[in-house]
């Protein structure tokens, strides 16, 4: 299985294992919230346009409420059976390129939510694959910098996110700059820069 699959079976054993009502990074959020959002994400993208069209608006908060008066099995259910066939991310490839980071982001969102949570050991695999999801969507996360940013992992391989007269070099795992880039206070990075810059890129992810 790639890594979009495992993080998706391992968030689905979670879930059943918290329950629906157990908090996430996501603020605001319950697991039956994130799994409503997951489910919709898949199988229901006239639900999810609702989020970007105000006249789907309606229409979206009907479908995510029949959502929720699924039973919690039901609806962890129908993330772990993954997208239906008529849906491209139901496709190996297209899978562990859209979903690898979604996931993992997700799977970490109920873990890092708990009292006792720890750091899972580094997977050489799943690093691999998050540093590829980051090498196409830095750009789309750091874009808006007033500063230059660079994304750097331990082995000193970098991503250029963003150019700039100035550089803020953030350094971590790919397992925890991605968790930065989707603007997760948890993540374990540590910065190199100007204070006045990192605080500035900082702000901008807290922006999002």
């Amino acid at each position: 299985m790639g890594v979009a699959s495992d993080e998706r079976q391992q968030l689905c054993g979670l879930l059943e294992q918290v329950g629906p009502d157990a908090p996430t990074l996501c603020e605001g959020w319950t697991t039956r919230d994130l799994a409503v959002h997951l489910v919709v994400r898949e199988r229901r993208p006239d639900a999810f346009a609702g989020r970007l069209v105000k006249a789907l608006a309606q229409r979206s908060e009907r479908i995510e409420n029949e959502l929720r008066e699924l039973s919690w099995a039901e609806l962890v259910d129908r993330i772990r059976q993954g997208p239906p066939k008529w849906n491209p991310l139901g496709l190996s490839g297209v899978d562990e390129a859209v979903n690898a980071a979604e996931f993992y982001v997700h799977h970490e969102d109920v873990r890092r939510a708990q009292p006792d949570w720890q750091p899972r050991p580094t997977d050489p695999q799943r690093e691999d694959a998050l540093w590829k999801s980051l090498s196409r969507m830095a750009k789309v996360f750091y874009g808006r910098s007033p500063v230059g940013v660079v994304l750097r992992r331990p082995d000193g391989t970098e991503i250029a996110a963003k150019r700039g007269p100035r550089t803020v070099r953030i350094l971590g795992e790919p397992s925890e700059l991605i968790l930065h880039a989707f603007s997760r206070r948890a993540a374990k990075v540590t910065f190199d820069g100007n204070e006045a810059d990192v605080l500035a890129v900082e702000d901008l992810r807290r922006s999002f």
